[in-house]
């Protein structure tokens, strides 16, 4: 029998984390996208309440569904994207530590990235550069050993948290002939002086989250700190060197594991958009009668509705296959991220419509939940390499054998 009812304990956590986002983050979200600045007052309360820490992360991941992470980001989202970026742009990282780290280095390098609620600390995860966005095969970020040391050299673009976080999980090609079987991820710690910020981005949308460039020279750090160690990475560029393949890469597996959680996100932004918008169309009055009252508005809303219940009930059909199985056979969590962050953009821009001129300037929030949501279409993967992924699974799964369907009728014999 498959539930879709929640236990008491994840309606309560959802509850309380909707509670700080309506009373801690929707309050100063519009200020945050305003000025831009990183929101430390809001990852700092976060931290004393326990939204934000190793703590939080167990019992949201250890619930055993698989579930509780997305009701989550779907709560702090419909706060405002931005600010949940800045609490939650620490998952990346710890995720890449957590799938490819050994037990010592998971034990010591995840509780760094989160701090103390005294004084929170950030990670950031450093992957894509100029000219290796969606081709990470194209990386020139290069790691060389020497003196019993890494050094890293290179230029990474568009990375949340980037310069300010406290642990740096960075993506380097080892042996670039490789091609992304040759790639690693290190961690760079605090005071390092071969890691600096470079250009901080000035966004469309996600303003309050910092993304920024991360400029590595002559970065010089412990063997150690390649993730997994030293003999697995060895042993696996050996196998790389013989011909066998690896299923994907180092960043695209970390990628694979936060998608369905990048696709609540933007499920948030969308939820927040339908509620104002349902509001506004059951009170604005127009010709004697309120919106909802229109046909043409009410089927809108409709649609809003379906698209908002079917992404969930994909999100949540991802994370429990992944939980269940590892990983995900059909790209369902790739089918997660790209119907989410599509759906926002729809529902945003239903939304503004459905608010006319009022929609379009920043007295009204919908403007920037428009902003905000075109992100999902963009990062972590955009929609066109989602789609890409999910075409390979598909091209993947016919391979294996003739096809269980049965026709009704020949294709060949069909005629129009």
């Amino acid at each position: 029998m498959i539930s879709f009812e929640l236990t008491d304990e994840q309606k309560e956590i959802r509850d309380w984390v909707h509670s700080f986002a309506e009373k801690e983050i929707r309050p100063v979200a519009h200020q945050y996208d305003e000025s831009e600045e990183f929101p430390w007052p809001i990852v700092k309360k976060a931290a004393e309440v326990g939204l934000y820490g190793t703590e939080f992360l167990e019992q949201t991941f250890g619930d055993g569904t698989g579930i509780m992470p997305a009701l989550v980001a779907e709560e702090l989202t419909w706060g405002c994207a931005g600010i949940a970026l800045a609490i939650q742009g620490t998952g990346l990282p710890v995720a890449a530590i957590f799938s490819q780290g050994t037990p010592d280095q998971i034990s010591t390098w995840i509780p760094a990235c989160f701090g103390t609620p005294e004084k929170p600390a950030l990670g950031a995860f450093a992957v894509t550069e100029p000219d290796a966005g969606s081709d990470v095969s194209s990386m020139k970020t290069r790691a060389i050993r020497k003196n019993g040391d890494w050094v890293i050299n290179g230029q990474k673009i568009f990375i949340t948290n980037g310069g300010i976080a406290d642990v740096h999980v960075v993506v380097a090609a080892v042996e670039p002939e490789l091609g992304t079987r040759g790639q690693a991820s290190f961690v760079v710690l605090p005071g390092n002086k071969g890691l600096r910020m470079g250009k901080k981005e000035k966004k469309m949308g996600i303003r309050a989250s910092h993304t920024a460039e991360v400029l590595l020279e002559d970065c010089t750090i412990p063997l150690e700190n390649v993730l997994g160690g030293v003999e697995k990475l060895e042993a696996r560029l050996k196998r790389a060197r013989e011909g066998n393949h690896q299923r994907s890469s180092v960043a695209l597996k970390t990628f694979e594991l936060s998608r369905p959680i990048v696709g609540a996100q933007a499920l948030g932004i969308a939820r927040a958009a339908f509620e104002f918008a349902l509001q506004y169309a059951k009170e604005r009055k127009q010709f004697g009668r309120t919106l909802i009252e229109n046909e043409a508005i009410a089927f809108m809303l409709a649609d809003m509705a379906t698209e908002i219940e079917a992404t969930r009930a994909l999100i949540w059909r991802a994370l429990w296959e992944g939980r269940s199985g590892g990983e995900f056979k059909k790209a369902e969590g790739s089918m997660a991220k790209l119907k989410a962050g599509e759906v926002a953009v729809k529902v945003t821009e239903q939304a503004i419509q459905i608010c006319g001129g009022y929609g379009y300037i920043r007295d009204f929030p919908v403007e920037k939940w428009h902003r905000d949501a075109k992100i999902y279409t963009l990062f972590e993967g955009t929609s066109e390499i989602q789609r890409l992924v999910i075409s390979r699974a598909l091209a993947a799964g016919c391979a294996g054998g003739p096809s269980r369907l049965r026709l009704p009728f020949s294709p060949a014999r069909a005629t129009p």
